[in-house]
């Protein structure tokens, strides 16, 4: 992260005037005077201002992890059964990003910061997400009903998108929607209401992070354009710079 940012986070002065600390020279990285706009890796680095050490707290992780069908977002399972932790490195304090159930795959995310994490997923802030189902059934009725809004026992959906096209096998369809909820089996419960049976479900993004090309069972790190459009929605400090 860049030096500025750092000392923000270590609580010795807001960026404007940890920027003025660095260009009076007063702050040192190694023993070596810090110069603006320099990066500092908080993990090894020793930075000081006038000579006095700062503690700094560690970096804020942010991951997506392309879930695979079969594998609960859960901390543990008493049956033994795979979780999403067993597939990402065994980070403290690290949470999920809301739930996917057992058998849906696709995008999810996963941090250290707790705070952020509760606010991505609080109804209030209405993070986009979209899934793309595999469906069998009256396709062209439902997305219209779908359009419409459906009432589910918690509640009326109304998906921000919905769009068809042709699935892989025959008589199969490709049912793509956006929403900003984030109930229990939310989708899978509105294509059931409108005589959908689904097959497969991918969460294909959530918020500004995409699942691109990412492998089932394979996690990566965020970007930092990804991480500052994610805290923008939370407006949470960033962790990382």
């Amino acid at each position: 992260m860049r030096i500025h940012r750092a000392l923000a986070r270590a609580g010795v002065a807001s960026r404007r005037k940890a920027e003025e600390l660095v260009a009076a020279g007063r702050v040192t990285v190694n023993g070596a005077v810090a110069r603006t706009g320099q990066s500092v890796d908080p993990s090894k680095d020793a930075i000081a201002v006038d000579g006095r050490k700062i503690a700094l707290p560690p970096p804020t992780r942010w991951y997506v992890l392309h879930k695979p069908t079969g594998v609960l977002t859960t901390r543990s399972d008493p049956g033994g059964r795979p979780t999403v932790f067993s597939l990402v490195p065994p980070e403290p304090g690290l949470t999920y990003v809301g739930r996917l159930d057992y058998m849906t795959e696709g995008v999810l995310l996963l941090t250290t910061d707790g705070d952020a994490a509760h606010l991505l997923t609080h109804p209030s802030t209405a993070v986009e997400r979209s899934y793309v189902a595999l469906v069998r059934g009256p396709v062209k009725a439902a997305a219209a009903a779908i359009r419409e809004g459906v009432e589910l026992e918690d509640g009326l959906v109304t998906p921000e998108r919905v769009e068809v096209r042709e699935g892989p096998q025959a008589r199969t369809w490709e049912l793509t929607l956006t929403i900003r909820e984030g109930r229990t089996r939310e989708v899978r419960r509105l294509c059931e209401a409108v005589g959908l049976e689904v097959l497969r479900l991918v969460r294909t993004s959530f918020g500004p992070v995409r699942l691109g090309d990412l492998e089932p069972g394979a996690y990566r790190a965020l970007t930092n354009k990804e991480r500052d459009l994610v805290l923008a929605i939370t407006k949470t400090p960033s962790g990382n710079d």
